[in-house]
């Protein structure tokens, strides 16, 4: 990937896709070949030394038993109260948070219990966009919302990922479509690449996905 460059993987569950992004965190290390980060073989360096410097955003996200200021601040502990409101008016998060019974003082409970899946995602989004790392991780961040939560966590996503390195795994093809490059994975390994467009055209597993999740008469014009 290119400094700023914003790549997609798409393809069927058991692909390979969130395995990669386990690979970037060094869940685990690969068994052959090598990861670079800046030229940096990963397992070189310490696990905190890169992590310092990505900012993830996953598909069930993380929501500690406390308030929502502090879920958004675990992003960067030393964040003032107005870096923290401006990172959750850019996750558009701000909205509704000022509406819960003490704001961001409001405590969320156990792993969020009192959030919808829209609003785990934009604090979690808010937290990354505190963390202004320059590697941005997004493992179906949109997954399982409904479309106006989808919609505002959209926006905030795009917000996100402006002038960051971004790698977003997804089966949405919607949130990818913008995406400098989109490869492909199926059976944990690349068979296609492209943008949007690209891909629709020369038919395929994408084009085949697209079909099954667009009704855009150019996407199946391209199929027929």
């Amino acid at each position: 990937m290119e400094p700023g460059e914003t790549v997609a993987l798409v393809g069927p569950s058991g692909a390979g896709k969130s395995t990669i992004i386990q690979l970037l965190l060094r869940f685990f290390d690969p068994q052959n070949g090598a990861i670079l980060f800046d030229g940096i073989n990963l397992s070189d360096l310490t696990r905190s030394a890169f992590r310092k410097r990505m900012a993830v955003v996953p598909q069930d996200p993380v929501i500690f038993a406390a308030s929502v200021r502090d879920n958004i601040r675990f992003g960067r502990p030393d964040a003032t109260d107005e870096e923290v409101l401006k990172a959750a008016q850019a996750a558009a998060a701000a909205e509704f948070i000022k509406k819960l019974p003490q704001g961001f003082d409001t405590y969320v409970g156990e792993r969020g219990v009192l959030l919808s899946g829209g609003q785990k995602q934009r604090i979690a989004i808010a937290r990354a966009i505190l963390r202004d790392a320059p590697v941005l991780l997004l493992d179906e961040a949109t997954s399982a919302l409904d479309a106006e939560s989808e919609r505002a966590v959209q926006l905030a996503v795009d917000e996100l990922a402006r002038d960051r390195t971004t790698l977003i795994v997804a089966h949405r093809l919607a949130t990818v479509k913008k995406a400098d490059r989109i490869l492909v994975l199926d059976q944990g390994g690349v068979v296609a690449t492209g943008t949007h467009d690209d891909l629709v055209g020369q038919g395929g597993l994408y084009a085949r996905l697209a079909k099954l999740q667009f009704t855009d008469g150019a996407v199946l014009e391209t199929e027929v």
